[in-house]
């Protein structure tokens, strides 16, 4: 760990000591098998660049934070005009260029076609609809199944859950696995669901909308083939060009689009629409609230790294990880900030700071160290400054709270589950207690 932090510290002497310590350790356990968790289960990694997984706080390290009430210029913002008119730009740039990537100009048009509508869905306590989405035109386009449900004893208009999805939303019934190269039956999609709560969602008054974010664009090392960033290809092109699109901001981009549906419903309420992630979805969800300011709330669900945990903090997974496992979520250029953390030009608490001043929930499990919920929280803590100038209360408080213990009472909201990597019951509950203090 001491090894690492001069790499990250001092440049190039710290490079030499790392390549030293990487070779260090390939020679010393040549022999030996390196342990792939800790003795509390938690992952270890071992990255190129000398890096091993930490989960001690005694080995945090000390770390400081690019302000983002500092314009480019190294003049401060004191007003929220100057925030919402130079420095949110700056910002949203840093990212498109240096951590997600930009839409290309080429990205496809979205049109959308109810297919059904059912009145007396969920025993009748619910309208039921199934939007597809396409993105593109003809044989090409990409289709996205959108179901939305909303209460049958609406009032008028409702607020939305919207909820991007690792499986199908629900009412849709997968299709048959494609085979293999080899002619043999490929593995069916998971069948766990990661739907939410629909009947409590309704009983409270929102609608509930739910898509498969992998029907936008694939989540794996040969996304580029496909999805809707094949569709933005200039002739030639195989994979986005630098500074264009990963697959995070495509997943943000395509939530834009059902969001573009949701105007056009006279049954909800556009304008008070939560967006939902979990993991990498949370990540997703971040970022698509950072980028439209038509989304109302966030609930980014243990999003961890590049997420809501910050990057400098060293602790549980870490940027190394990322750019090495699952480069085609970033910008191409992303990877050269491996091993280089200090040298990102925003963190974690930027990317929530840039949903200001619309409310922002996290949440992180006891168990589930490797998305670094302390990290989380402290990035709600590092982000309060641009919601107080913007007029709002932040997360109320600077040490991380006992666990089951939500705080709820500002724009910034933070719950430290009990558990694991997933949404639980206690986070729901929480965060309709939140949302709904900026909702109803």
């Amino acid at each position: 760990m001491k090894v690492f932090w001069l790499f990250r510290s001092h440049g190039l002497f710290g490079l030499a000591l790392a390549v030293g310590a990487s070779a260090m350790i390939a020679a010393d356990t040549a022999s030996t098998p390196r342990p792939k968790q800790d003795a509390k289960g938690n992952p270890i990694r071992y990255a190129a660049t000398g890096h091993v997984s930490n989960y001690d706080e005694a080995n945090v390290g000390a770390y400081s934070l690019p302000d983002p009430l500092v314009m480019n210029s190294g003049k401060p913002v004191t007003d929220a005009l100057t925030w919402t008119t130079i420095r949110r730009p700056e910002l949203i740039a840093l990212y498109e260029r240096e951590i997600f990537g930009a839409v290309p100009a080429g990205a496809p048009k979205a049109t959308f076609e109810v297919v059904s509508n059912d009145v007396a869905a969920m025993d009748g306590t619910a309208v039921r609809k199934h939007v597809v989405m396409r993105l593109g035109e003809g044989e090409r386009a990409v289709k996205v199944n959108v179901v939305l449900l909303v209460p049958v004893k609406a009032a008028g208009p409702v607020p939305v859950v919207l909820h991007m999805l690792f499986n199908d939303p629900p009412g849709i019934t997968p299709p048959p696995a494609a085979p293999t190269a080899e002619g043999k039956a490929a593995a069916p999609r998971r069948s766990v669901s990661d739907i939410g709560p629909v009947a409590e969602i309704l009983a409270r008054g929102y609608a509930y909308v739910a898509l498969r974010y992998t029907e936008i664009q694939p989540d794996a090392a040969t996304t580029f083939g496909s999805g809707v960033m094949a569709l933005a290809y200039a002739a030639g092109q195989t994979k986005p060009s630098p500074g264009e699109w990963g697959t995070i901001t495509a997943w943000a981009w395509g939530a834009s689009r059902v969001l573009d549906y949701l105007e056009t419903d006279r049954a909800v309420n556009a304008k008070r629409v939560a967006l939902v992630g979990h993991s990498r979805l949370g990540k997703a969800t971040l970022w698509a609230g950072a980028r439209d300011t038509r989304f109302g709330a966030v609930f980014a669900s243990c999003s961890g790294e590049m997420g809501a945990s910050l990057t400098r903090r060293d602790f549980g997974e870490s940027l190394d990880d990322v750019a090495a496992s699952f480069p085609w979520w970033l910008v191409s250029t992303f990877p050269k900030y491996a091993g280089r953390w200090s040298e990102l030009p925003v963190d974690s608490h930027t990317v929530i700071a840039l949903n200001a001043p619309r409310p922002v929930f996290a949440t992180g499990g006891t168990e589930d160290l490797w998305a670094d919920p302390h990290g989380e929280f402290q990035a709600l803590v590092a982000a309060g400054p641009v919601y107080r100038l913007l007029g709002k209360k932040d997360v109320g408080a600077t040490m991380l709270p006992a666990r089951d213990t939500p705080l709820i009472g500002g724009s910034l909201g933070f719950l430290y589950h009990t558990g694991k990597h997933t949404i639980t019951d206690g986070d729901w509950k929480a965060f309709f207690e939140f949302v709904g203090r900026h909702f109803e």
